[in-house]
């Protein structure tokens, strides 16, 4: 084979935004995806019925409308179509209620009642600083030039969920609001910096939206492989690397993938302590997910959430939290907070004329192999009675199935590693730039580097930006 300036194993969003990277600098570069197709955690597939299709993982995209790097990419004119739901997230009560996240942080404000101005305090001043505060969040580092919106939002990012809700919030509503989005991380909400998780997907909300792609997250992907070979890169499906031997000649290698296959590729390469370091890699609680083909709408009491692309179900700030505090103690929450999608209500290419598709999944602890089909469906009744006469079909997948598809999900774990204070910066190991390892030429790029999980491609962007420094 002929010789490449660069090798990407892994053609997920961070592993084609680093082939892009490249590309873009004039360098010639070659991507070797395992699987038959390109994608990562972002692909789509006829997963319960013909004509239904469903998002395998990643579901919704306001990281990707955030992303300083994605979002500079020209991926409309490579197919991607993008749909702004009317109401970006609702979360329903018990009382047949329910608050909704909107564009508009005044909207959002109004629906909070007494907690609308200090939504706005909390909120607006960094949706409006996101041009300047995405690059510092979704670096290696938080650090950069404009100092005081890096405070803004670091001071009370840095708190837990907890201390954030009681000081910011006076009443539920705002309070479980806040929890839905806070427990997106997969934390427990005693943790330090659990609060930027929360903060960060209501700042996108109002900065960018919370948009998805039409026909599917897979348009994404395609898009940035068609984008990466109109620069002149190359792309192989289905050659899965196990050795880095096989590679061809190139001056520098990048793997999307987490310690545990850095290990395996680079086997007697790694000094001894830095092998120990990835060995003491910490992933995180995992997903039991269901894909379901629907007769109909789901009937939620609130109407509200007929109108919006994401649901959160969880109900208070308390029983979310106590549902988190379970998974991360490796026990099985007995009311699971269920992170749910309705893109057929927008989006008619999701389901045959009349039918629709719900995407739902809850956390659950590491490498569990539960079925929790009946748990996260009696939090669907509960705020939306006679969901289950709706259903057509189902299709579950598992931690264990999820590892299956994706080797990345280690225990199914969808964000390639634990991202707490101990492991939010010093991803995978404490190096700078983190994405560099002790062997000449080879590198990280995937989500067990920096910024961490979601569809940013900031990891590999920023690992190709750390590689052309070096060269």
């Amino acid at each position: 084979m002929d010789k490449y300036d660069a090798v990407v194993v892994g053609a997920g969003p961070n592993g084609l935004a680093a082939a892009i990277t490249f590309a873009r600098a004039g360098h010639s570069v070659l991507v070797i995806e395992g699987r038959d197709t390109i994608g990562g955690g972002n692909r789509t597939a006829e997963l319960s019925l013909p004509g239904f299709r469903h998002d395998v993982c990643a579901a919704v995209h306001p990281l990707v409308a955030g992303s300083p790097f994605l979002s500079s990419l020209p991926l409309e004119q490579f197919g991607v179509e993008w749909i702004q739901p009317e109401v970006a997230a609702a979360h329903p009560l018990d009382d047949g209620t329910a608050v909704g996240l909107y564009r508009s942080l005044p909207e959002t404000a109004a629906s909070l009642g007494v907690d609308g101005l200090s939504w706005t305090r909390l909120l607006g001043p960094s949706a409006a600083d996101w041009a300047k505060l995405a690059p510092m969040v979704l670096g290696p580092y938080p650090v950069g030039v404009d100092l005081p919106a890096l405070v803004r939002f670091g001071l009370p990012a840095a708190m837990p969920v907890h201390l954030l809700s009681r000081l910011c919030f006076r009443e539920e509503r705002a309070r479980a609001l806040f929890a839905g989005l806070a427990a997106h991380s997969s934390l427990s909400f005693r943790q330090p910096f659990t609060s930027a998780f929360g903060m960060l997907l209501g700042i996108l909300a109002h900065a960018v939206g919370w948009p998805f792609a039409r026909g599917g997250a897979q348009a994404i992907t395609d898009a940035m492989g068609a984008y990466l070979r109109a620069l002149g890169g190359d792309i192989v499906a289905g050659w899965q690397v196990r050795s880095l031997d096989e590679l061809p000649a190139c001056r520098a290698v990048l793997l999307d993938v987490t310690p545990r296959q850095v290990l395996r590729l680079a086997g007697a390469r790694l000094p001894a302590g830095y092998r120990r370091k990835l060995e003491e890699f910490r992933y995180g609680p995992g997903v039991f997910k269901v894909d379901y083909a629907l007769s109909e709408p789901v009937p939620w009491r609130a109407q509200i959430c007929r109108r919006a692309g994401t649901i959160h179900l969880g109900g208070t700030l308390a029983e979310i939290a106590a549902s988190e505090e379970a998974t991360n103690g490796g026990r099985i929450p007995g009311r699971p907070y269920v992170l749910a999608a309705q893109h057929s209500l927008f989006d008619t290419t999701r389901a045959p004329a009349g039918k629709h598709t719900l995407w739902a999944y809850c956390h659950t602890p590491h490498a569990s192999t539960t079925d929790m089909t009946n748990a996260i469906e009696a939090q669907i009744e509960r705020f939306a009675p006679g969901f289950r006469d709706t259903v057509l079909a189902r299709a579950v997948m598992n931690n264990a199935d999820y590892e299956r598809y994706n080797p990345n999900y280690v225990g199914g774990d969808i964000n390639s590693g634990v991202q707490d204070i101990r492991q939010l910066w010093s991803r995978p190991v404490l190096r700078f730039p983190p994405y560099s390892t002790p062997v000449p030429g080879l590198y990280l790029c995937s989500s067990s580097t920096p910024p961490g999980g979601g569809v940013h491609g900031m990891c590999g962007y920023n690992a190709a930006r750390a590689v052309l420094k070096r060269q």
